[in-house]
């Protein structure tokens, strides 16, 4: 049994079929089918049921997978932990929400990279949930998340900025009240599979507002653009790390008892990333301190 065994059947486990593990691991379909056979020839143990047309993981298996996440996330954590006393170098996989990807992320990266050049970041977009998921399933070292309800357990949390919520509208609208721009005007909806997508929805509920719903959209550029074309109204974080040329659009209070989303850094507790994790976490910080992005927050270091 070998590391890279291990890691074909978490693939497996996460992908669904041999063909798509395959494709994860970068080995043929034939490699997938024999690794498998040689780990229940190993355990002498069933771990798929092969009487259906795609092999499917027996509930001994899907146990297994999860004990071989933890060897595996332990093997990949024990080089960087005795090797860089520092733990300021290696690959970094990191998870981020796609509102960050054009301010906060760029520049805290920039930061980063300039003053620890051996450290190597790769990117993962993706929304709140879907990150998560991937930071249990040991494929991120961490994430830049929106903070939902329940935070899985093994999990850390680091807070990086508050976002009120605030109603988007076109210039042209002559109303400032954003009760009466929701009950009155086209609705733009934020994706409601997104952590704040789901905030949104929460609080219209609570508020008794029936909106006109035209779209739903994920991104914030995408939905910005459509209100300043004057299609209808939205309801965005403000965002904590302003882009160097925002759209000129009307930007309404909710009110003092507006959603709040909590922006933060989210990686397991038992990591050897701790070191960088903690330095990234703080140039977030730096970024929201400064409050644009711009060649002053690309370039600034500590």
């Amino acid at each position: 049994m070998s590391i890279r065994t291990l890691r074909t059947l978490i693939a497996v486990h996460d992908h669904k079929t041999f063909s798509a593990a395959a494709d994860a691991v970068y080995v043929t379909h034939a490699a997938v089918s024999q690794q498998m056979r040689a780990l229940e020839e190993k355990w002498r143990v069933q771990l798929f049921d092969r009487s259906k047309r795609t092999p499917e993981l027996t509930p001994l298996g899907r146990a297994l997978v999860a004990k071989a996440r933890d060897v595996v996330r332990a093997y990949d954590q024990m080089l960087p932990s005795v090797l860089d006393e520092s733990g300021l170098s290696g690959d970094v996989a990191l998870g981020a929400l796609p509102t960050t990807l054009t301010t906060m992320v760029p520049a805290a990266m920039s930061m980063l990279v300039a003053t620890y050049p051996r450290v190597r970041l790769r990117l993962f977009p993706g929304l709140s949930n879907q990150l998560v998921s991937q930071l249990e399933r040991g494929h991120l070292d961490a994430a830049i998340i929106s903070r939902p309800d329940l935070l899985p357990a093994g999990l850390q949390f680091l807070e990086i900025a508050e976002e009120p919520l605030q109603l988007l509208a076109a210039r042209e609208v002559t109303s400032d009240d954003p009760f009466e721009l929701l009950a009155s005007a086209p609705f733009i909806r934020f994706n409601r599979d997104a952590v704040v997508g789901y905030m949104i929805e929460s609080w219209l509920q609570k508020k008794g507002i029936r909106v006109n719903e035209v779209m739903e959209l994920d991104g914030l550029e995408a939905i910005s653009s459509m209100v300043f074309a004057n299609l209808g109204v939205a309801i965005a974080p403000r965002r904590a790390v302003q882009s160097t040329h925002p759209l000129p659009l009307k930007r309404l209070s909710l009110g003092p008892d507006a959603p709040v989303r909590r922006l933060g850094l989210a990686f397991p507790e038992e990591t050897a990333r701790r070191p960088v994790l903690g330095k990234l976490h703080q140039l977030c910080r730096d970024c929201v301190e400064i409050g644009a992005f711009g060649p002053r927050a690309a370039a600034t270091a500590p």
